[in-house]
C-alpha cells in the first residue's frame, strides 16, 4: 500500500511539474506574422588604400580608434613632391611674366601701328601732290623754253630772256626730280611701317604659345599638387579602423591596404532564415534588433539582401540541434545607430514582421 501511495505521489508531482513548466516556463512561439532570428552585427568595410607609392612617415591612427570622414590617416614622404610644386610655381610666374610683357607689347603696336601708317599715308599724299605741282611747272617750263628758243631764231626776242627760261626749265626739273625722289621715300616709309601689322600677327603667335606654354605649366603644376595631396590618406568614410596593416617607416606601393574600417552608420544584422519561413521574407520588410546591451531599447531595421542560396546554419549562431537545418542568410540594416552604441561583433536577436497590423513582439528562445 505504501508503495502505491509512493507511486501516486510521483506521478501528481510529475503532473504538477508539468502543468508549471506548461504555464510558466513553456516558451511560446511569435504571433503569426512574426519571424524571429538572431545573429551578429557586422557593416560595410572600407579597405584604405593610397593611390601613390612612397613611406610612411606619419601614422594618425590605429586599431579601435573612431575617425571622421576625410581624416587624415597616414602621412607619406612629401619632400620630393614639394620640391617639384615649388619648381612648377616658378615656371607658371616665369611665363606669366613674359605674357604679361607680351600682351603690353602688343598693346602698344595696336595703337602705334595704325597711328604710323596714317601719318605715313598722309605724307605719301602730300608728297604725291608736290609731285604734281612739280610736274605740271616743269611741264610749263618746258613749253615756255621751247617757244623762247623758235622766237630766239625768228630773232623776236632777246637771247638772255631765251636763256631765262631755260634755266627756269632746269629749276623745275630738278624740282620734279627731288619731288620724285621725296614720293618713293614715303612710300617706302609706308612699306616699312605697314609691316607693323606683320609685327602685330608675330607678337600674337607669340603670345598664343605663351598661352599654350602656361596652360601646360599650370597643368603640371595641377598635376603635382595633386600627387602631393595624394600623399596624404584620408579615410574615406566615418566609422571604426578594424584592422591597421602598416606601420611608420614602411615603405608601401600604389593600391596596398593600408587600414580597414568598418562604418558605424551602415551596420546590418547577418541572420539566418529557416528554408520552410524564407518564403514570407521579402526586400524591405521592417524588422527590429534587441541586443543584450541594450535589452530594453529596440533598433529599427530593413530587410535589404536575402541569399538565392540556401546553406547550413552557422555552428556559431543557432543551437545544435538546429545547425543540420537549410537556412538563407538574410541582411538586416539598421535605420540608425544613435551615439554609435551598435558595434561590429555584438550578438542579437530579430524579429521580422511580414504580415501589416501584428504586433510587435520580444524574441523568444
Amino acid at each position: 500500500m505504501k508503495k502505491i501511495m509512493l507511486g501516486l505521489g510521483a506521478i501528481v508531482l510529475s503532473i504538477v511539474i508539468v502543468v508549471i513548466w506548461w504555464h510558466f516556463f513553456r516558451v511560446l512561439p511569435l504571433s503569426d506574422g512574426l519571424i524571429q532570428a538572431n545573429g551578429r552585427i557586422e557593416g560595410d568595410h572600407y579597405t584604405v588604400a593610397g593611390k601613390v607609392p612612397g613611406k610612411i612617415i606619419k601614422l594618425m591612427a590605429r586599431e579601435g580608434d573612431s575617425v571622421e570622414k576625410e581624416q587624415i590617416l597616414v602621412q607619406l614622404d612629401d619632400v620630393q613632391l614639394k620640391a617639384k610644386v615649388e619648381q612648377a610655381e616658378s615656371s607658371v610666374v616665369a611665363i606669366d611674366a613674359q605674357l604679361e610683357s607680351a600682351n603690353t607689347a602688343l598693346a602698344s603696336l595696336e595703337k602705334q601701328v595704325p597711328l604710323q601708317i596714317e601719318t605715313a599715308k598722309s605724307a605719301v599724299t602730300r608728297a604725291e601732290a608736290m609731285r604734281l605741282e612739280s610736274k605740271a611747272h616743269l611741264e610749263q617750263a618746258d613749253r615756255d623754253a621751247r617757244r623762247f628758243q623758235i622766237l630766239l631764231k625768228e630773232h623776236t626776242v632777246a637771247k638772255h630772256e631765251t636763256e631765262q627760261y631755260q634755266l627756269a626749265l632746269k629749276v623745275a626739273k630738278a624740282e620734279y626730280t627731288t619731288a620724285l625722289a621725296a614720293l618713293n621715300q614715303m612710300k617706302k616709309e609706308l612699306a616699312q611701317v605697314e609691316l607693323g601689322w606683320d609685327q602685330i600677327q608675330v607678337k600674337k603667335d607669340e603670345i598664343n604659345g605663351l598661352k599654350a606654354q602656361c596652360e601646360y605649366a599650370r597643368a603640371v603644376l595641377k598635376e603635382v599638387k595633386s600627387v602631393l595631396n595624394d600623399l596624404a590618406i584620408h579615410a574615406p568614410t566615418s566609422g571604426i579602423i578594424t584592422t591597421r596593416i602598416v606601420d611608420v617607416g614602411e615603405v608601401v606601393a600604389a593600391g596596398s591596404p593600408l587600414f580597414d574600417i568598418v562604418d558605424l552608420d551602415r551596420l546590418y544584422l547577418k541572420v539566418y532564415v529557416p528554408e520552410k519561413q524564407i518564403g514570407k521574407v521579402r526586400l524591405g520588410l521592417p524588422a527590429r534588433i534587441y541586443s543584450d546591451a541594450f535589452p530594453d531599447k529596440p533598433f529599427s531595421a530593413t530587410v535589404r539582401y536575402i541569399a538565392s542560396r540556401a546553406e547550413f546554419t552557422p555552428k556559431e549562431v543557432q543551437t545544435p540541434d538546429e545547425r543540420v537545418k537549410l537556412v538563407y542568410a538574410v541582411k538586416l540594416y539598421l535605420t540608425e545607430n544613435p551615439d554609435h552604441r551598435l558595434t561590429p561583433g555584438l550578438p542579437a536577436d530579430a524579429v521580422i514582421r511580414w504580415k501589416e497590423g501584428v504586433e510587435w513582439e520580444k524574441p523568444r528562445w
